[in-house]
């Protein structure tokens, strides 16, 4: 069993935002839509935020890079496997200042800033973080490919 540590809990914090197989057609300027962009999103979250080891591993792509507050690239087996640990459960989480940013017909960028909070270790926890999830679609379903989360320090303006 992984024992977490805070670094791996605010790490595993800042993929808590996006993702989700759904299709989604480009809008008039040839990205792919907003709406598309945050249901991916939300799909991703919620895999991560319900423990769902089923749907992380059909929505993160095999090549997939996480980096965390501490710099260090960790792939999909370590991001699913640090979300998916018996001693670590979630409160729901509220993303704040939402960034979607479309990439053209089969990429986007969405992050945001999020309080995440739960009990890891029999201990509650609480820290703010600011990502970015990198989606691309591949073979018609989106994946993410790239996720870069980064601890907020407390008291730091929310923009």
């Amino acid at each position: 069993m992984m024992r977490l540590t805070k670094r791996k809990v605010l790490a595993m914090a800042i993929g808590s935002a996006m993702l989700a197989a759904c299709s989604g057609e480009p809008s008039a300027s040839g990205d792919v839509s907003r709406e598309t962009l945050r249901a991916v999103g939300d799909r991703f979250d919620k895999a991560q935020i319900e423990q769902n080891r089923d749907e992380l591993e059909r929505l993160i792509a095999d090549d997939f890079v996480f980096v965390g507050s501490g710099g260090v690239r960790e792939g999909k087996r370590e991001f699913i496997d640090g979300f998916i640990d018996p001693d670590l459960a979630f409160d729901p989480i509220k993303i704040v200042d939402p960034v979607i940013v479309p990439l053209g017909p089969d990429a986007g960028i969405v992050g945001g800033d999020v309080v995440l909070s739960g009990i890891a270790n029999g201990e509650r926890f609480a820290s703010r973080i600011r990502f970015a999830d990198t989606f691309r679609r591949v073979d018609g379903e989106w994946k993410a490919v790239h996720v870069q989360a980064t601890k907020v320090p407390e008291g730091a303006p929310s923009q």
